[in-house]
């Protein structure tokens, strides 16, 4: 018996999401358009969702209780994905991803005062550094944007703020669902939103058809949705306000790991800076023992 499967869950989430994100714009660079690689990624969904469900024995829950959460996590998942697009398109890239970086900040503070979890002094500098390594990943200097008034800047705080949600009700929804159940929700939901990212498609450029467009975003896009059902196992057996802040420093951490060895990507010193806090935040959250259970969360 592993004493620590949220731990393994975890690291596998860190290895399949810090190899999708190195090379998750090679399919935009090749003239497949983003909007076009959510559909991608909705469509690999469904394996892992069908495996999931077979090692089960293909039990859903679909009590009003169970529908109504995975719908939601679903949803917030996606949505925060549409509402990503039209941000980028609108505004900074430099600006928006620091402050999506910090969606488990919104985690955290929800897992604290609802379900009532905590850490020991190890666990909690871990999570300081990790919140603090997030942004430091993807900053770089630009000229001025016109301020946080702008549209872009709405999106990115409701990606934010949905994304973080997202973490919380999927912790949520472990204390009474099986992890499988959410996660095809999740599939559902993904694939519901397609329609949507088809009509934000602009079909009046040329699109990539071929090999090094929506094949090699299959090929990229199933290590993220393998990721995204790792992470939904660790939600299960670990605490929020670890999980959701060591996936989210740690997956970085090996993009960058991979960026420099693999691309040779030079980081600027920033970007050194949130490498070498997450890598010490990731060891501080790992070692941390385990505190007593706590039990604030819903009986199953």
């Amino acid at each position: 018996m592993i004493s620590r499967p949220w731990l393994i869950y975890a690291l596998v989430t860190l290895g399949f999401w810090g190899v999708w994100g190195a090379f998750t714009g090679l399919p935009a660079n090749h003239g497949f358009p983003e909007t076009l690689i959510y559909c991608v990624w909705a469509l690999t969904m469904i394996p892992p969702a069908l495996i999931a469900l077979y090692r089960v024995g293909w039990r859903l829950q679909h009590d009003p209780r169970s529908l109504l959460y995975g719908s939601l996590i679903g949803l917030l998942g996606a949505g925060g994905q549409m509402l990503l697009f039209h941000a980028v398109r609108t505004g900074p890239v430099y600006l928006i991803f620091p402050i999506i970086s910090l969606s488990p900040l919104v985690t955290i503070v929800l897992s604290l005062a609802v379900l009532r979890e905590r850490t020991g002094r190890l666990g909690a500098f871990g999570i300081v550094l990790a919140l603090c390594s997030l942004p430091l990943f993807d900053y770089a200097s630009g000229p001025d944007t016109g301020g946080f008034g702008q549209l872009w800047f709405l999106a990115a705080l409701g990606v934010l703020l949905a994304w973080g949600v997202q973490g919380f009700f999927m912790k949520l929804a472990n204390a009474t669902m099986d992890a499988e159940s959410i996660f095809f929700y999740m599939t559902v939901t993904g694939l519901l939103l397609m329609p949507v990212a088809v009509s934000m498609t602009d079909f009046s450029v040329p699109i990539n058809w071929g090999p090094d467009g929506p094949w090699l975003a299959a090929a990229i896009q199933i290590l993220n949705s393998l990721g995204a059902l790792c992470l939904v196992y660790a939600f299960r057996y670990g605490k929020a306000i670890v999980v959701s802040p060591l996936t989210n420093a740690g997956a970085p951490l090996i993009t960058a790991v991979i960026s420099i060895a693999l691309l040779g990507a030079i980081p600027t010193g920033t970007k050194l800076a949130g490498i070498a806090l997450a890598l010490v935040a990731a060891v501080l959250l790992a070692i941390e023992p385990e505190p007593p259970a706590v039990t604030g969360t819903l009986p199953r």
